[in-house]
């Protein structure tokens, strides 16, 4: 073999050599796009995001906001107003206790006009839903949880009074529980809960709560204030929802058939929200202790001469009576009739 065939046979390899090694770097040296990470809940949002503040659920005219009602998410900057509360500069321990003034859906921004704070001109009057009213209640610091109730709470109002009776003994002692589901607006004039410097709620003493009640339950409150000692009953969260399956179980309550799964979760929240008069419960001093009365004994009264029955007959008018000064006697009351029986001989 000559040398010219030998160098171009070497060539050749090393052309295909080259060729091999181009193709090779080709096929490996781009890599498969890397997919971004989208954030995490409490990391910083991205750099064309602005955290501010929405609402965790449907907030309606009224609402009075609480640490589970608003929170910061990241929102695109391009779409921020200047209306919104961004996370830079806005203190979230501010907002506890306002009240919203126009109703704000679930997951939209909140703005600065759609709150009233606590102390601002209007505050009471938007916080009370349509058609209620604020009536305030005195009470004392036993009466009122030990100063456990905070605005936005539902508490029961419990009425205690003393019922006087006829004969000897002490008048009848009573409690009944006359109003239930009323939502608390402010305690002693207070429309917020007090925290100290951590951030820490203070509890503090009052004597009077304003709660939302109808119409019909505020004349109610008014008369019950006449009548007795009023006190508060602090409300479970999860009772407004059983007591309204109770009510829809006993036929009190009817939903509207074929209606919109929507307006039905609506109007069950409206319900479960209102006031209740009926359902009340009535503890007597006899269901406490056994020397104490549990009803109102009745009293012989000139409940005849009143009847237009004439007046009283004198002593020992009454059929087996005893005159005045021949001894002691027993009264039997049989209804308005008073039978006198002696027991003993003149003294």
């Amino acid at each position: 073999m000559d040398g010219r065939k030998i160098i171009l046979l070497v060539g050749a390899l090393f052309v295909a050599a080259i060729t091999a090694f181009m193709a090779r770097s080709l096929m490996t040296g781009s890599s498969a796009p890397v997919a971004g990470a989208a954030p995490m809940p409490g990391q910083p949002a991205p750099v064309d995001a602005i955290e501010v503040l929405v609402a965790t659920k449907a907030l309606p005219v009224g609402t009075i906001l609480g640490p589970d009602s608003i929170k910061f998410v990241a929102w695109p900057k391009d779409l921020v107003e200047g209306a919104y509360f961004q996370k830079d500069g806005t203190d979230l321990a501010k907002l506890q206790g306002t009240v919203v003034r126009f109703a704000i859906p679930a997951g939209q921004p909140l703005t600065q006009g759609a709150i009233v704070k606590p102390g601002d001109r209007g505050f009471l009057a938007a916080a009370l839903s349509p058609g209620m009213r604020a009536v305030t209640v005195p009470v004392s610091a036993q009466a009122a949880v030990a100063g456990f109730i905070f605005p936005g709470d539902r508490v029961d109002l419990i009425l205690t009074q003393a019922v006087a009776g006829g004969g000897d003994g002490p008048p009848l002692k009573a409690s009944e529980t006359v109003l239930r589901n009323l939502r608390v607006l402010a305690t002693d004039q207070r429309t917020d809960k007090q925290q100290d410097e951590e951030g820490k709620t203070v509890v503090a003493t009052y004597s009077t709560v304003t709660v939302e009640a109808t119409p019909r339950i505020a004349e109610k409150i008014a008369v019950a204030q006449t009548l007795g000692t009023l006190s508060l009953s602090l409300r479970s969260i999860a009772d407004n929802t059983s007591e309204l399956e109770q009510a829809i179980a006993s036929g009190e309550v009817t939903m509207p058939d074929g209606s919109d799964p929507k307006a039905e979760k609506a109007m069950i929240a409206r319900l479960a929200s209102r006031p209740s008069e009926g359902g009340s419960t009535l503890t007597t001093g006899a269901d406490v202790s056994r020397f104490q009365r549990s009803t109102v004994p009745g009293k012989a009264r000139d409940d005849d001469a009143m009847a237009g029955a004439g007046p009283r007959p004198a002593a020992g008018a009454y059929p087996g009576a005893a005159a005045a000064g021949d001894g002691p006697v027993v009264k039997i009351s049989r209804g308005n009739a008073v039978t006198v029986v002696p027991v003993g001989g003149k003294n």
